[in-house]
């Protein structure tokens, strides 16, 4: 079946609302919209006001009140419209989301799911244009989940509304209209399993969101050079799969990290420490980092462009390890 990313998020949505009556979904315009992207469109008239709602502008109320419903037996499965909106309810996100199931015993359930639009989205501005999974990884208690294909994004949002731990599932924007043929029965994938998406032996190139796609542009160029590239999909950031990393450092190797959120202290710098830790004799050079500028994301798309990742960055980089 060919369906977009974004198709592939609403129709995992939906069906986990079929199989269990507790799981429910709100947040801002979802309902009656179905969100800016038409994301949740149709599950309005399928399920009832009871069980989709529109929110206030208020993240912290939406984030405070998905803590009270996951605490007392239900599944919210909600939604704050641009992950940038996340750092309003980070105090609810970082204290009672990350640590409470943790705190509290076995016992204690936090089944939350968290879902936002995240990233570049020529011309959006500094406020509604950035990738905060990195912030997000230094708060722990959370899952944190970044698909790069409609595949993933079914398989994991699936996973996602039936874990018993909360998690933060980023979606990003300049992905939602991407096709891909996923299949019709009901699949699920697990966290903490990375996905292999181009075999190499010559670079490993670990790269997130949507970032694989810009990495596999870059492996096509690099492959004409003569230099064979092999790309990593983490998937999740929390948990991380470690060993398929190492596994593949040991036949490359060489490192390139890359990532859409800002350089400093980002994703890269998390994954370069834990190789340089773990690998350091097998690696024949520096791991590097292909990041987003230091800066406020510019509102003017050509300024835009230039300050994040893109296939002849990523090319600039591999070929700096030769």
């Amino acid at each position: 079946m060919l369906v977009t990313y974004g198709q592939a998020i609403g129709d995992a949505i939906k069906e986990e609302m079929r199989n269990d009556e507790n799981v429910i979904i709100f947040g801002e315009d979802v309902a009656e919209m179905g969100n800016i992207f038409g994301i949740t469109k149709g599950a309005l008239e399928e399920f009832g006001h009871d069980r989709v709602k529109n929110t206030p502008i208020s993240e912290t109320a939406i984030i405070g009140s998905a803590i009270g419903a996951a605490i007392t037996g239900l599944r919210p499965c909600v939604e704050l419209m641009y992950s940038d909106f996340a750092l309003v309810a980070f105090s609810e996100l970082f204290h009672c989301v990350g640590k409470w199931r943790y705190m509290h015993g076995p016992e204690y359930k936090l089944p939350l799911v968290v879902r936002s639009a995240m990233g570049s989205s020529f011309g959006a501005g500094a406020e509604h244009s950035n990738c905060v999974e990195s912030l997000f990884m230094h708060a722990t208690g959370l899952i944190i989940v970044s698909p790069s294909t409609a595949y993933d994004a079914k398989g994991l949002l699936k996973t996602a509304i039936r874990s018993d731990d909360p998690v933060l599932f980023f979606e990003h924007k300049q992905l939602y209209q991407t096709k891909e043929n996923i299949p019709d029965d009901e699949y699920t994938i697990p966290f903490g399993v990375a996905d292999v998406k181009r075999e190499g032996k010559d670079v490993t190139i670990i790269a997130v969101g949507l970032m694989v796609k810009k990495a596999i542009e870059a492996a096509s160029i690099l492959e004409e050079k003569g230099i064979s590239i092999e790309i990593i999909d983490p998937r999740t950031l929390v948990p991380f799969d470690k060993e398929t990393v190492f596994e593949s450092i040991r036949k490359t190797h060489r490192v390139v990290v890359v990532e859409e959120s800002n350089k400093t202290a980002g994703i890269g710098a998390e994954l370069a420490a834990m190789i340089q830790e773990s690998m350091y004799d097998e690696l024949d050079g520096p791991v590097l980092r292909v990041a987003a500028l230091d800066v406020p994301l510019p509102y003017n798309i050509a300024l835009e462009l230039h300050c994040v990742p893109d296939a002849q960055k990523i090319v600039t980089a591999v070929e700096a390890l030769f």
